[in-house]
C-alpha cells in the first residue's frame, strides 16, 4: 500500500488561538484539515505567543520533545513544545515555547503596537524550534510550507544547516507570502545571530552590514524556497517582481476563490512539485 504523503505547516498565525480572523489565519488554518482529508498525513507549528490562553485551548506541554536548549548569540533558550486539538478538523497544533521569548508576551507588538526588540531572536528561535522537533518526532515531510515572516528562516536552515538530514533531503519547501510586514528593522547583528554550523557567509550576504528589514528577510526565504505562494491581493510588488526573476513555480492569487477552492488549488499545486520527486 502507498504511503501517505505528508505536509509540515509552519504556520505563523492560525485561526481560532488569535483572536481576529484575517484571510491568512483562516487560511493557515483550513490547509491543514483539507490536506488531511484528502489522505495526507500533516503535522502543523506555531509559536506559543502569550495571548493564547492555555486553559481555554487546553494546551499541554509535550515532554518527550521539549528540554533542549537553543542558543543564540551564547543566550540559551529553552525549548518547550505544546499541543492542542481543534477538534472540530481532528487535527493537532504544535506550540514552539520559551518562558522569556514567547510566553510572556503577546504576537509580534506590545499594547502599544510598538513591534518588540527582539523579534530577530524570536524569528531564529521558531524556525530551528520547528526543525529539531520534527526532527525528534522522527517525521519526513515531502512538503513544507512556510506560511509569515516569523518562518522566513525555514528555507535557509533547511537548504543549509540540515542539509544532511535524511528527514528533510527529498522536501519541496513552498514559501507563502502574504500582506502581514514587520515595520521595525532587525539589527546589523542579525546575520551574526542566525548563523550556526552549515550557513556560510554567502549564504546571508545579502543581510549583512545593515538593518534587515522585511523585503530583505523575505527575499532571503525566497533564494532558499522551491516554489512561491501568494495568499494575498496586496503581496509587496517588490517581492513579487524578485520571485519571478527566480524561474522557481509560483501560484498566484485568486481573488474571487473561497477558502476552499484556496486549498485544491494549493493541492494541485502541491501535485505538481512532488511530481518532480517521483
Amino acid at each position: 500500500m502507498k504511503e501517505p504523503k505528508r505536509i509540515l505547516f509552519i504556520s505563523q498565525e492560525i485561526c481560532p488561538y488569535l483572536a481576529e480572523e484575517t484571510p491568512i489565519r483562516l487560511l493557515n488554518r483550513q490547509l491543514p484539515e483539507y490536506f488531511q482529508s484528502h489522505g495526507y498525513e500533516t503535522r502543523t507549528f506555531m509559536p506559543k505567543f502569550g495571548e493564547i490562553n492555555e486553559r481555554r485551548n487546553q494546551l499541554h506541554e509535550v515532554i518527550r520533545l521539549s528540554g533542549m536548549n537553543l542558543i543564540i548569540e551564547e543566550s540559551d533558550h529553552p525549548l518547550l513544545i505544546k499541543v492542542a486539538s481543534i477538534q472540530s478538523a481532528r487535527i493537532q497544533i504544535y506550540f514552539i515555547d520559551n518562558d522569556d521569548l514567547f510566553h510572556r508576551r503577546k504576537g509580534v507588538a506590545d499594547e502599544t503596537g510598538a513591534e518588540y526588540a527582539d523579534n530577530d531572536d524570536r524569528v531564529i528561535f521558531y524556525a530551528r524550534g520547528v526543525i529539531e522537533t520534527v526532527k525528534k518526532l522522527r517525521w519526513t515531510p515531502d512538503i513544507i510550507l512556510c506560511s509569515g515572516w516569523m518562518s522566513a528562516l525555514a528555507p535557509l536552515y533547511l537548504k543549509k544547516a540540515y542539509s544532511d538530514e535524511p528527514f528533510f533531503a527529498n522536501s519541496k519547501i513552498v514559501l507563502m507570502l502574504d500582506d502581514n510586514e514587520y515595520k521595525k528593522p532587525f539589527p546589523t547583528n542579525f546575520t551574526d545571530k542566525l548563523r550556526i554550523e552549515g550557513i556560510a557567509n554567502t549564504d546571508v550576504r545579502s543581510l549583512a552590514g545593515f538593518p534587515v528589514g522585511y523585503e530583505e528577510l523575505m527575499r532571503l526565504a525566497i533564494d532558499f524556497s522551491d516554489a512561491i505562494v501568494y495568499a494575498s491581493p496586496n503581496v509587496n510588488q517588490r517581492l513579487v517582481n524578485y520571485a519571478e526573476t527566480k524561474g522557481k513555480p509560483i501560484l498566484t492569487y485568486q481573488e474571487t476563490e473561497d477558502l476552499v477552492a484556496a486549498c485544491q488549488r494549493q493541492h494541485e499545486f502541491y501535485q505538481t512539485l512532488l511530481e518532480t520527486n517521483e
